[in-house]
């Protein structure tokens, strides 16, 4: 008999969606997805429900100030999964593990590393986070930076299992190469000149977006040829940087909006070197979209999982986070030397080549059964 499995996630954002389809596709799990809402504020992806593979609940909630605050009322009344997967970073979600618990299924957390810069640490958070991480039956992670935070809270190091983020590599690659047959089109629209460096994300002061703009600032006075940046992406501080950049008098400075999955292969097209200059991202999936574009990368250390997609100085930099000249440092290096920006961009979409939604789905079926090989965890007091 299939294990039966739930994954209860804050929202359907469109990668989550991907990977649950391919989930679905495989057909070796009983999967159902829960849903805390259908989108929140600052996220402009659009929710199409006819085009997912997989069962799914919307769980009822209640008003409460800006967010809703979801009920996971099935666990009270419904049958229970063989293993309970959940997200951990609100008390709806900790409730929700110890009801699963209760009634006998496998616990799991779904834990990526945080940043000072963005959660701030209590001593009451840190306490119970490190609590509910030693009581779970085991966390999923991404990568070698979110076991080592969930280690710092206590999880016994043979429960955490490492399922990769993955990029749909075949959809960038294709999507981009086609449309760098019109390249020049794509930029004359959007006005860019030069060697053109892309942002794409949340206009939002915690991506480090300020430092973003200082660099450039200092790139066009250092630079003797012209440079341009495109920023693709909406959010609570678009005005605050377009004044800025104004302010600045900041030539070749394109603000593209939002893009979904389909057009933004375009943009990277478009571009010459992406940029990550985030304060603190749990992760962060542009980056491995611009790798499967061909794109070097100039990371922050202030994003999880980073050393195990840019290496320094082969398919890009990494530069301390809100660290305006050494960010400009390395876009001057990338903006003087063309042999150098294609030998890395080659090297980047080497690193994610063959990366799927069925390599995850098949990622996280093997956690799912060494989550059930595991003797059932003796919680403590």
């Amino acid at each position: 008999m299939r294990p039966r499995v739930v994954y209860w996630n804050n929202i359907p954002a469109p990668y989550m969606v991907e990977r649950f389809n391919a989930v679905a596709r495989r057909g070796n799990l009983d999967f159902e997805a829960w849903f805390s809402a259908r989108t929140k504020a600052g996220r402009s992806w659009k929710v199409d429900e006819s085009s997912w593979e997989f069962r799914h609940v919307y769980l009822p909630s209640v008003n409460r100030g800006t967010y809703p605050l979801a009920i996971p009322a099935p666990l009270v009344r419904g049958s229970m999964p063989d293993v309970f997967v959940s997200l951990y970073a609100a008390p709806v979600f900790l409730l929700g593990s110890a009801l699963a618990s209760a009634r006998g299924a496998r616990t799991v957390f779904w834990v990526e590393v945080t940043f000072d810069s963005w959660v701030k640490r209590r001593a009451w958070k840190e306490t119970v986070k490190s609590a509910a991480f030693r009581r779970v039956d085991a966390i999923f992670t991404a990568g070698r930076d979110g076991r080592e935070f969930a280690l710092r809270y206590g999880a016994p190091s043979d429960r955490i299992f490492v399922v990769p983020h993955v990029v749909d590599f075949e959809h960038y690659a294709r999507r981009s190469a086609s449309a760098r047959r019109e390249r020049e089109r794509i930029r004359a629209d959007l006005g860019l000149r030069g060697i053109t460096f892309i942002y794409v994300g949340r206009l939002w002061r915690g991506k480090g977006l300020t430092y973003l703009l200082d660099a450039f600032e200092r790139l066009q006075r250092t630079t003797p040829t012209d440079v341009s940046l495109l920023l693709v992406g909406d959010g609570v501080d678009e005005e605050l940087l377009r004044a800025r950049a104004a302010e600045k008098r900041l030539a070749n400075v394109v603000f593209a909006d939002f893009h979904d999955a389909d057009s933004l292969p375009s943009l990277y097209a478009a571009a010459d070197v992406f940029v990550f200059p985030t304060l603190g991202d749990p992760f962060g999936m542009v980056v491995p979209e611009a790798m499967a574009c061909s794109l070097p990368v100039i990371a922050t250390t202030a994003s999880g999982e980073i050393h195990d997609r840019v290496v320094d100085g082969l398919n890009g930099f990494i530069v301390p986070p809100g660290d305006s000249d050494a960010l400009s440092e390395r876009m001057q290096v990338l903006a003087q030397d063309p042999e150098r920006r294609r030998a890395m961009a080659e090297a980047s979409r080497l690193r994610v080549e063959g990366q799927s939604p069925d390599q995850w789905a098949q990622a996280f079926e093997s956690a799912i059964s060494r989550t059930l090989d595991l003797p059932k965890w003796k919680r403590r007091d």
